[in-house]
């Protein structure tokens, strides 16, 4: 039996059966809640699965259809699985509080590694003092990447647009206005917190579910799907490797292979095409303090 994973509570998850099941008592069973074999426990929101049903409203999964695409963070220790089949990462950022630039960067790496398009959404501009932030990401919107203003509480509809045919992931630190931008959407109900709760009977495992929401209910097509994920507070990118990590700067790739030495960081060396990119005023000096910071502690990693 063919399913969508929709929600993950730790090593439990809320399955959706797909829309093609005609049995008179499979059809009922809209969504289950399903384990996994044994001790697997990475999967993610996206996933496709094949389920087993053990109960009326529960099952387990048998296994997991290969993925189009895996965002996924990771340190010296272990990794966490975000979301899967993501075709758009959307990173919340705000004017207030103040959003780490650091963490931006490592979100757009990840997405360029993993091949998969990123937003970047400003969100509470309605607010005060707007204007330094907004100036911050002119430094991306000159890279090529799409910057949308937003002032979720007041108007979710420059967002919409976006979101049309994409199974997107929104990702950013805690206090941006994830939850405010969930809710406009879906101003019916409170479901970040409301259907999280009730999966578990308890609001203890709110902070690190995630949840995939359809959004055809807005005009948009049928594929149109939101995962909302927890707030961040770092992002590991120990599963690159250094070629990844350099192929992720994009305003690298010109001047890559250019280097006097085959081998070059980027750091110190003599005829380093990056670093006089940077002289030249072809790369910014703040971006390769980035790529230097990040590839020093991949480096160190095991």
């Amino acid at each position: 039996m063919l399913g969508l994973v929709v929600a993950a509570y730790g090593k439990r998850y809320e399955v959706e059966l797909s829309d093609d099941l005609t049995d008179n008592v499979t059809s009922q069973l809209r969504r289950i809640s399903c384990v996994t074999r044994g001790k697997k426990t990475d999967l993610a929101c996206g996933d496709l699965v094949n389920i087993k049903l053990t109960d009326k409203a529960e099952g387990v999964v048998e296994s997991s259809l290969p993925r189009k695409s895996l965002l996924y963070r990771s340190n010296a220790i272990k990794s966490k699985i975000l979301a899967s089949n993501v075709t758009q990462i959307i990173i919340v950022l705000a004017t207030q509080p103040s959003f780490y630039e650091a963490l931006l960067n490592r979100c757009l790496i990840a997405a360029e590694a993993a091949k998969i398009k990123p937003l970047i959404v400003l969100n509470k501009c309605d607010l005060a003092d707007a204007a330094d932030a907004k100036h911050k990401l002119t430094l991306y919107q000159d890279l090529g990447y799409e910057v949308v203003h937003l002032s979720a509480k007041q108007d979710i509809s420059a967002l919409t647009p976006y979101l049309n045919q994409h199974q997107s992931v929104l990702v950013g630190q805690s206090g941006m206005g994830k939850s405010t931008i969930i809710n406009a959407l879906l101003p019916n109900q409170n479901v970040r917190t409301q259907v999280m709760s009730e999966a578990l009977d308890s609001g203890k495992h709110t902070t690190t579910a995630t949840h995939l929401y359809h959004l055809d209910g807005l005009g948009l097509s049928s594929d149109s799907s939101l995962i909302d994920s927890p707030g961040l507070q770092e992002f590991g990118l120990n599963h690159l490797s250094q070629q990844d990590l350099e192929l992720a700067f994009i305003e690298f790739k010109p001047y890559l292979g250019h280097c006097r030495f085959n081998n070059c960081k980027h750091d110190h060396e003599p005829d380093c095409a990056v670093i006089n990119a940077i002289k030249n005023g072809k790369i910014s000096a703040s971006r390769l303090a980035n790529y230097r910071a990040i590839s020093q502690e991949l480096m160190q990693s095991p």
